[in-house]
């Protein structure tokens, strides 16, 4: 079975959640102090993590960027913080989504359905091999290696890249790529693409201002570029 972590100090809040989690068919653990979230998380290897921004003991983004270190384990991240910065701060941060304060605990459901299914390595019909330049992206291992180097992407950050691969040269909006990515496009969250892709030029070494892969096309979105310099 598949297991959720909830790192939650709202007891009320983390209940509602593991119910309706619950419900859905999933095992949850809940944590409701930072400090033992990471504990549990260290300890029973969740498939995935729901993770509040604000936390007595340790703060959300310190655990994301401790899991980060090490693993990458598909989190999404919930927080009643309203500016824009502390939330893209949390995807930056690793995050393959989050979910602003207050939310429909069917909407959070349907979001970590999303996010572990993209997660999951696909075992049906495999998937060819993208090879575009450096760069060697498998979508059926969910691996991407640059001259023979291998890069550790988040499960987001992968679907991004290879759906831009994919097509090379082609623009895609904002919407598009959080609809690729997640299945669902929610307006609002598609500026949380502009943290992916700044993770994604971190790890492949591209420069924003003279890119090697990927473009920005001002008012409309990005692309891979047809060829590398």
């Amino acid at each position: 079975m598949t297991t959720v972590l909830i790192i939650e100090d709202e007891r009320e809040l983390s209940n509602v959640l593991r119910a309706y989690l619950e419900r859905a068919g999933y095992d949850v653990l809940v944590a409701n102090r930072g400090d033992q979230g990471l504990a549990l998380w260290e300890s029973k290897h969740p498939d995935m993590v729901l993770l509040d921004l604000n936390l007595p003991g340790m703060d959300g983004i310190d655990i994301a960027r401790k899991i980060r270190q090490t693993d990458d384990t598909p989190l999404i991240m919930t927080t009643a913080r309203v500016e824009e910065l502390d939330r893209l701060l949390g995807l930056e941060m690793g995050a393959d989504d989050y979910i602003a304060k207050p939310f429909s605990p069917r909407e959070v459901v349907a979001r970590v359905k999303a996010v572990l299914r993209r997660a999951q390595k696909p075992r049906s019909e495999p998937a060819a091999v993208i090879r575009i330049n450096d760069l060697e992206i498998d979508p059926q291992e969910f691996t991407v290696t640059q001259s023979s180097n291998a890069l550790d992407l988040t499960p987001t950050e992968f679907s991004i890249l290879a759906t831009l691969a994919e097509h090379p040269g082609w623009v895609f909006s904002r919407l598009q790529l959080l609809e690729a990515c997640q299945g669902v496009a929610y307006e609002g969250y598609e500026r949380s693409i502009d943290a992916h892709i700044k993770n994604l030029r971190s790890k492949l070494d591209d420069d924003s201002k003279d890119p090697l892969y990927i473009e920005t096309v001002f008012g409309k979105g990005y692309r891979f570029k047809k060829e590398a310099k």
